[in-house]
């Protein structure tokens, strides 16, 4: 029996548009940028408003198709290793997360941490979400820390600060061309 929250019942979303907001928060931070300065925060406003309500859903939904890639593959690199992805890479985000008090609420980690857990085992973190009501305002910075987490702890581990980035881009393009 398939979960209702197994990933071939789940919408991709705006992939392209939430990997541009993770790449462009790594990039901003490689180049000594720290926090979400002015700029920033005004790109995401206009691409907010830009988008509108089914936009904003469809990043959301992208936002999670990462998280659910960026964790198949570390998934699959922690088994070539005889290791548990969740073991080694859930308690390493939550710390990460837990050290973001200005950004991240204390009361959000531990939806993130269980949308980790989701991914790690398989099922889609926006279906497996979605279970338990609306995103609410609270969860929108927490979301794309956990993207962006996720993102710089695979560059780290490839050694490359591209890596996460040029993998989902080459697996989306792969599926359009095949």
């Amino acid at each position: 029996m398939t979960s209702p929250c197994d990933p071939r019942y789940a919408p991709a979303g705006d992939v392209g548009a939430a990997l541009m907001l993770v790449d462009s928060q790594l990039k901003g931070i490689r180049d000594g940028r720290t926090g979400t300065d002015d700029e920033q925060r005004a790109l995401v406003g206009q691409l907010s408003g830009a988008l509108g309500p089914k936009g904003v859903d469809d990043v959301l939904d992208g936002t999670c198709t990462l998280i659910f890639m960026f964790m198949k593959w570390l998934r699959m690199a922690h088994e070539d290793q005889d290791k548990d992805v969740v073991e080694y890479v859930v308690p390493n985000l939550v710390a990460s997360l837990r050290m973001m008090p200005a950004s991240i609420r204390p009361e959000t980690i531990p939806t993130m941490s269980a949308l980790l857990v989701a991914a790690a085992t398989g099922l889609s973190p926006s279906l497996w979400r979605r279970q338990f009501g609306d995103w609410s305002d609270g969860e929108m910075n927490p979301l794309e820390a956990t993207a962006l987490l996720l993102a710089e702890y695979i560059n780290r581990l490839t050694d490359d600060p591209d890596f996460a980035s040029r993998m989902i881009s080459d697996a989306f393009t792969a599926h359009e061309t095949g």
